[in-house]
């Protein structure tokens, strides 16, 4: 019987009838995101027989939701605009993005990021991504912040390539359930394949966690952030906090819980893709639009980036400062705007609204410096972008009644509410009196990320309830920040490729001798 069959045998399930195969190597890594995309990617390359476990049917995570900024700090994207930086004023610049929370901060897990930001950026690099930048982001004291091109898909796609390429073996729509141990060491997950039968994938040096956040889970939510938060819908609806769970079943602990990114509103996404999306984000396309970027006139180029950037921003305050107000399907205006508009839209009936405005107020947001989103250091969105690019968000009509009439709500309602707010004496803001009208919307409030993370060591591997590492099992991305901060543009990223890597490289030294 060879080594890999006893081992094999030594995991098998007592699961009578239970139709159960046992798949061997040398690391299993649950999710694919960016963490998990990172960490195969790197095992593989060290040559370690490498098993992804993504429970979506494509991989990409949190990266299919977002608009894809990284920072880092002596980069050769900084070195050829003539910027001289180090990781140490990086390291001090996050302490100021932290503010309050900084002591709260781990310094440790910080000081690991801002080291290892410019090796990542040549490895992103040199796998074929290309960003344009570096930008200013205050508090950043020199321009650091990169933005991927044409899209975050450019790093699934890159990093899915890289990991096929090393040999690693993808599993798609296949959900990882528990952890097993032998003796102490965690040595295998059972995860459930697209064929609904159950699989023991079993590791002969080491699981990697890289599940993502728990932004999605509502126990979890409610648990570790505010019983509020539990009811308010994430961004990236795989992030339901498997591997947390899996984690405290050996007793593994979060740090930082409470830390959470949200609500915030922002608009519903599109039902479909717009073409221009599904442009493959190869190295060559990339190269063109960045060079694009820099020469093409802003009239040419808007249009273009527009279709990307109005898929994934939210309103900005300004527009609710300058009289917008939020419309739930009933037609009735229900929130304070220039208080916590997100909380009261998670509590409404269906959990969305329509932010109204006038013709005075639209042509306001047509031009600098009031815009209605932002895509930090990339692009502003004004009012006719989205009636180019969000025709299903935009509404527009000649009065109240026939703008309720596209909006799908009570066109008596939205008159009364309206009317009402026109006529508050206490109302501090523009009246909305100037046909035609306008919606921008549904807008829905969402959790973007959570910040709690496992407990782990310098070297990634999980810590217990003993505070004694728990053998096997390491934690990279948001499962494993370790109550690390990431505040400000891109460094969520950073650290899911930056952990992702380094957890890998930890979990290729390990050798187990059942």
């Amino acid at each position: 019987m060879t080594k890999d069959r006893e081992l094999a045998d030594t995991l098998a399930p007592q699961q009578r009838g239970a139709k159960y195969q046992n798949i061997v190597c040398d690391i299993v890594v649950v999710g694919g995101g960016a963490s998990g995309l990172a960490a195969a990617s790197e095992a593989a390359r060290l040559g370690a027989q490498t098993i992804l476990l993504e429970k979506a049917e494509r991989l990409g995570g949190m990266m299919n939701w977002c608009v894809g900024t990284v920072t880092a700090a002596g980069t050769r994207h900084q070195r050829q605009q003539g910027i001289e930086d180090t990781p140490e004023e990086h390291f001090e610049d996050l302490g100021h993005h932290a503010g309050e929370l900084a002591p709260r901060d781990n310094l440790e897990l910080r000081r690991i990021l801002v080291d290892h930001a410019a090796e990542m950026m040549d490895w992103l690099s040199g796998l074929g991504i290309v960003f344009t930048g570096p930008m200013p982001d205050p508090p950043h004291r020199k321009p650091r912040m990169l933005n991927v091109v044409p899209t975050a898909e450019s790093f699934v796609y890159h990093m899915g390539r890289e990991c096929r390429r090393s040999g690693v073996d993808i599993r798609l729509n296949t959900a990882a359930q528990r952890l097993h141990q032998d003796g102490t060491r965690v040595a295998g997950v059972d995860a459930i394949g697209p064929d609904g039968a159950l699989h023991r994938f079993v590791a002969r040096k080491a699981i990697i966690l890289a599940t993502g956040d728990y932004s999605n889970s509502a126990d979890l939510k409610r648990q570790l952030a505010s019983p509020f938060l539990s009811n308010v819908d994430a961004v990236a609806t795989t992030s339901t906090g498997d591997g947390y769970r899996m984690a405290f079943a050996l007793g593994a602990q979060v740090i930082n819980g409470d830390v959470v990114r949200g609500p915030i509103l922002r608009f519903v996404p599109p039902d479909k893709r717009h073409w221009i999306s599904r442009i493959p984000p190869s190295q060559q396309i990339a190269r063109a639009i960045a060079w694009a970027m820099r020469v093409l006139p802003d009239r040419v180029l808007r249009p273009f980036l527009m279709k990307f950037l109005t898929t994934v921003l939210g309103p900005s305050p300004i527009l609710f400062k300058e009289g917008a107000v939020l419309i739930n399907k009933d037609g009735n205006r229900f929130a304070n705007e220039l208080g916590s508009p997100a909380q009261q839209v998670a509590v409404q009936s269906g959990k969305h609204a329509y932010i109204v405005f006038d013709h005075k107020l639209a042509t306001q947001f047509s031009r600098w410096p009031y815009f209605v989103s932002t895509a930090p250091g990339v692009a502003y969105a004004y009012i006719d972008d989205y009636k180019r690019s969000r025709r299903d968000i935009f509404k527009k009509a000649d009065s109240l009644g026939a703008l309720a009439a596209e909006m799908g709500v009570p066109g008596d309602a939205l008159t009364q509410a309206i009317d009402a707010y026109n006529n508050d004496s206490d109302r501090t803001r523009p009246p909305i009196t100037d046909g035609p009208f306008y919606a921008l919307g549904p807008v829905r409030a969402y959790v973007v990320f959570t910040d709690g993370g496992l407990r782990i060591r310098s070297n990634f591997e999980v810590i217990g309830a003993d505070n004694k590492a728990i053998p096997g099992l390491y934690a990279a991305g948001s499962v494993g920040q370790g109550g690390l901060l990431l505040e400000g543009h891109g460094h969520h990223l950073d650290w899911a490729f930056i952990s992702g890597r380094l957890a890998a490289r930890e979990a290729a030294r390990q050798t187990w001798a059942p």
